[in-house]
């Protein structure tokens, strides 16, 4: 006896087959489809067990960019102070007693000037000490560097537009990472 073809749409079926209707799965067989895998067990933030056992990588990137940051600082500071200094020793030069804009940046004591540069190292070290928190910081280090890299932007932007660009690109980059899903898991996990 032959049987039909079984790739043959026109053919009679075959005794016990069932067209158009789900045929019963004989038991301990996975259904149609991808097999089921073994639940997933999702901890604090999303990460297996609990937290994060180590810094996630746009972490330890805003650490990074806030240690850059703070090098951009101290170098302002440097030229901050070499402006005072040279200030100081021009306003007694007789050869720039004539000279307009000379005049006008001179009008602008060297003690402003040495205070600007006091200011932007004490926010050099402010970024510093957000930095080395970050391994044992909880979420109000995480939010002060939040704040501190809005504030960074901001002055980026209003009073050094050419040379404050690269400190508004690295504030928006550390508040993008600090933000994340992961930065919030790693600030917020339990410290024993």
């Amino acid at each position: 006896m032959s049987y039909p073809d079984p790739n043959n749409p026109y053919a009679q079926p075959q005794q016990g087959q069932n067209y158009g209707y789900p045929q019963q799965q004989p038991p301990g067989q996975p259904g149609y489809g991808y097999p089921q895998a073994p639940p997933v067990s999702q901890g604090y933030g999303g990460y297996p067990g609990g937290a994060p056992t180590s810094m996630p990588g746009g972490v330890t990137a805003s650490r990074i960019l806030l240690f850059v940051i703070a090098a951009f600082q101290v170098i302002g500071a440097a030229l901050f102070m070499f402006t005072a200094v040279a200030v100081g020793k021009a306003q007694d030069d007789p050869l720039y007693k004539d000279d307009v804009q000379f005049q006008q940046l001179a009008d602008f004591s060297t003690g402003a000037i040495y205070g600007l540069a006091v200011v932007v190292l004490a926010w050099g070290v402010l970024a510093v000490f957000l930095g080395a928190k970050f391994g044992k910081g909880g979420n109000g280090i995480r939010v002060t560097a939040i704040v501190f890299a809005s504030i960074t932007a901001v002055l980026g932007i209003y009073p050094f537009i050419l040379v404050g660009l690269v400190h508004t690109i690295l504030s928006i980059l550390v508040i993008v990472f600090l933000a994340k899903a992961d930065g919030a898991a790693w600030f917020n996990r339990p410290r024993y």
